[in-house]
């Protein structure tokens, strides 16, 4: 069904969140509540998708724009509630001429909200030809939430929050998920007349049913998924729900044929893909848009971020970020490597390496304690132990250039800008300043001194 607008209700502080930041900013697999909220609605192809903000309403408004660019903000006053935050919405909409056609309005608490049950609540309203319809779950403990109390033909009476709840209405299991779905028309006369007389003093949306339900029917349909419905409050309900979407999410990929030996331990985001028979060892965290090719093994406690790992290769105890790993290239255990890297087919960043902006040939090893950073490696050389490219001179990040078949002896300094040629061989210690020709031999003489019977300063 046609879509005219849906309202995303962003207003609220989140007080039990006990954060600086709108609970609507929080992250949950790799994207806020609202990012993920804004995208299971704006999925749906509204007409207009308005956000309405008011705490910290400059920096949700923002983060909404940075989502879609095409959103309507809708900044609600100093009374409180969610009723006053749609009236606010109705009355914004409104400007633009008359508004007829479907309503949605969701809260923006619920990160695993998905596009298919929304869907499925409009095809619902649609059919059942009720002027308002709300989106309910069962639950075993509904504590906290509104009770949908209905009547002895099992139609929707009223919503009671759990604050105003008497013993009977609060033992109902059924509660409202804060998802509607209004004619317009419907909407606009439910919202007319709402008042503050409750426990909490705010203007409830839930009290415009009772007043919808007097001008034509309000019905109800119970959400297939209770998680996805699910909303967060605390940090403990977020915890909680995260880890259950992640072992979700894992089982899947177990059944697409990828091998999690501890899924307790492994934690995988929404936009990460996996060809079938990788191995994800314990302990790994994959983020971002991570991709990971059949036969790769990544673990034990490796974090991927925005990373490529390409068919063969191992992952092992480190932290990869923006950067591509080759066809069977081995890295860690305890590598770092940051943004920009790409490493080639065959090749090797060991124990305690650290890279940066480095391109690694096919066949290249850097075996441990080393730092490459803005540099380039040809093929099939190899990096002594303890080797640094100098690449920062207190103002520019300077380029390192080592060509293919070169031999680099343990504990070199490269102070770019620097160029070393093809089949190049350096000897241990040396510090290179100036560029060397393919073929050579390099290095740095280093004169040693020995002090006889020396002892320091406090003790003679």
């Amino acid at each position: 069904m046609t879509l005219t607008a849906a309202i995303v209700l962003a207003a609220g502080e989140g007080t039990r969140m006990r954060s600086s930041k709108p609970k609507v900013l929080h992250e949950f697999a790799g994207k806020t509540f609202l990012n993920r909220v804004m995208d299971a609605v704006g999925a749906l192809d509204p007409e207009t998708l308005a956000v309405v903000v008011r705490y910290q309403a400059q920096r949700v408004a923002e983060a909404a724009r940075s989502y879609d660019d095409a959103v309507l903000i809708v900044e609600q006053d100093e009374i409180p509630g969610t009723g006053r935050a749609v009236q606010c919405a109705m009355e914004q909409l409104g400007e633009r001429g008359p508004l007829s056609g479907t309503v949605l309005i969701t809260a923006s608490d619920m990160p695993l909200l998905d596009t298919s049950a929304l869907k499925q609540l409009l095809d619902y309203h649609r059919d059942s030809g009720d002027g308002a319809t709300v989106l309910t779950t069962v639950l075993d403990d509904p504590t906290g939430y509104g009770r949908i109390i209905r009547d002895a033909d099992g139609n929707v009476l009223k919503i009671v929050e759990q604050k105003d709840g008497n013993s009977s209405e609060l033992a109902v299991r059924e509660v409202n998920t804060s998802v509607y779905v209004f004619d317009a028309a419907v909407l606009e006369q439910a919202i007319a007349n709402l008042n503050a007389d409750n426990a909490q003093g705010e203007f409830y949306l839930t009290d415009a049913l009772t007043v919808a339900r007097q001008v034509s029917k309000v019905g109800a349909f119970a959400a297939p998924d209770p998680l996805s419905v699910e909303g967060v409050n605390d940090r403990v309900q977020l915890a909680s729900l995260a880890k259950a979407h992640n072992l979700r999410v894992c089982r899947q990929w177990m059944l697409d044929g990828v091998t999690i030996v501890d899924p307790q331990t492994t934690w995988i985001e929404d936009e990460v893909e996996i060809e079938s028979d990788a191995v994800i060892l314990p302990g790994c965290f994959l983020q971002g848009h991570t991709t990971i090719a059949h036969d790769a093994v990544v673990g034990p406690y490796t974090t991927l971020i925005d990373a490529t790992v390409e068919l063969g290769a191992h992952v092992e105890r480190s932290r990869v970020q923006e950067s591509r790993i080759g066809r069977e290239a081995n890295i860690g255990p305890w590598t770092y490597l940051r943004p920009g890297n790409e490493i080639g087919t065959g090749s090797k960043a060991g124990a305690f390496v650290e890279m940066k902006k480095a391109h690694i040939g096919d066949g290249t090893k850097v075996p441990h304690l080393s730092y490459v950073g803005d540099a380039d490696l040809g093929e099939n050389t190899n990096i002594g132990g303890g080797t640094i490219t100098a690449n920062y001179d207190g103002v520019h990040k300077n380029h390192t250039h080592i060509g293919s078949d070169v031999h680099i002896g343990a504990g070199n300094l490269f102070v770019a800008p620097v160029n070393v040629g093809d089949g190049v061989t350096s000897g241990a210690g040396s510090v290179i300043r100036h560029d060397v020709p393919d073929g050579a031999m390099v290095y740095s003489e280093n004169t040693q001194h020995v002090v006889d019977n020396w002892k320091p300063a406090w003790e003679r």
